[in-house]
C-alpha cells in the first residue's frame, strides 16, 4: 500500500511540473470558454423579452419573467456555475486515451511494470485540474465579479458550500472512472469512437450542460433522475443557486457518491477481465 501510495506520489509530481511548464495556455483558454455561455446569455435574454409583460424592456438584471422557477438572472447565474462543474467533471481525451493504449499495445507496460493503470491516469488528471485552477482563477474572479449582479441571493450558507463543493469533487471522480469505463471497452472493441460519441452527446443533453434540468417534461425528469450525468453538471450548481435544497441536497449527494463507487467498481471489473483476454506481443 505504501509503494503504491510512494509511487503515484510520483506521477503526481511529475504531472504537475509538466503542466506547469507547457501550459501556459489555461488563463487565455478559461477565457475562451466563457464566449459560447455568452450566445446562450443573448439567447435566453431574447426569451424571457418575449415573456415579459408587454411593453416592458426589462431591468438591469434582465427582462423580467420566469421559467420553471428561473429569472432571468438565476439563468445565467446557473450557465457560469456549469461552466464551474464541467471543469471539474470533464476528461478531454481520457476514453481515446485508454483505448489507443489498448489497441496499440502500450498497456502492456502496467502488465509488466508495478504500476496501477488508472492510479496513474487518476494522479496525472489530478495535477491537471490543480494547475488549470491555479492559472484559470484570474480569468475565473474577472468574469464572475462582472457578472456578480446575476446572483442576486449572494452566498449561500455554509452546510450548502460544503456540499456544494464535495459534488465537485465527487462530479471529478464521476466524470474520470465513468469515462475510464468506456476506455476500457477497447479490450473488446478495438474502435470506442461511436461509444465515446454517444456519451458526449447524451453528456450534453442529460448533465444539465445545455440548460436546467427543471426544464424537462416530469416524465423524462424522472428518468434521468435515476442516471448519472446530471451529476456532472446539473447537481452542484443547482445546489449552489439554491434549486436543491435540505434533504434533497444531502440524497443527491450521497446519490453521487454510489455512482462513482459504482463505477469505480466496475472500471477495476473490466480492467481485470480485459488483460485476462488481452495478447501482447513484441517488446
Amino acid at each position: 500500500m505504501l509503494d503504491n501510495a510512494t509511487t503515484w506520489w510520483t506521477f503526481f509530481k511529475i504531472s504537475i511540473n509538466e503542466r506547469l511548464i507547457y501550459r501556459a495556455d489555461f488563463m487565455l483558454g478559461t477565457l475562451m470558454r466563457f464566449l459560447p455561455t455568452l450566445t446562450q446569455i443573448f439567447l435566453w435574454w431574447a426569451i424571457y423579452d418575449v415573456i415579459s409583460t408587454p411593453g416592458g424592456t426589462g431591468t438591469s438584471a434582465g427582462p423580467d419573467g420566469e421559467i420553471a422557477g428561473y429569472k432571468y438572472g438565476d439563468m445565467v447565474a446557473y450557465y457560469l456555475m456549469v461552466i464551474i462543474s464541467r471543469a471539474f467533471s470533464s476528461m478531454p481525451g481520457l476514453t481515446r486515451g485508454i483505448a489507443n493504449q489498448i489497441r496499440n499495445g502500450e498497456v502492456k507496460k502496467f502488465l509488466i511494470q508495478p504500476v496501477d493503470m488508472q492510479g496513474c491516469l487518476l494522479m496525472q488528471r489530478i495535477a491537471h485540474k490543480l494547475v488549470y485552477y491555479l492559472i484559470a482563477t484570474l480569468p475565473f474572479a474577472l468574469v464572475f465579479y462582472m457578472c456578480g449582479d446575476f446572483f442576486i441571493d449572494g452566498w449561500p450558507s455554509a452546510d450548502v458550500l460544503v456540499v456544494f463543493f464535495a459534488s465537485l469533487v465527487f462530479s471529478f471522480l464521476l466524470g474520470f472512472y465513468l469515462e475510464s469505463c468506456i476506455g476500457l471497452i477497447g479490450f473488446w472493441f478495438l474502435e470506442v469512437t461511436s461509444l465515446t460519441f454517444i456519451y458526449m452527446l447524451m453528456n450534453f443533453l442529460l448533465s444539465g450542460h445545455m440548460f436546467p434540468l427543471d426544464l424537462l417534461p416530469g416524465a423524462i425528469r424522472s428518468i434521468v433522475d435515476f442516471l448519472p450525468f446530471k451529476y456532472l453538471a446539473y447537481f452542484p450548481a443547482a445546489v449552489f443557486l439554491g434549486k436543491v435544497e435540505g434533504a434533497e441536497m444531502y440524497y443527491g449527494l450521497a446519490v453521487e457518491i454510489a455512482w462513482v463507487f459504482f463505477f469505480i467498481v466496475l472500471s477495476r471489473v473490466l480492467w481485470w477481465r480485459g488483460i485476462k483476454r488481452y495478447a501482447g506481443f513484441g517488446g
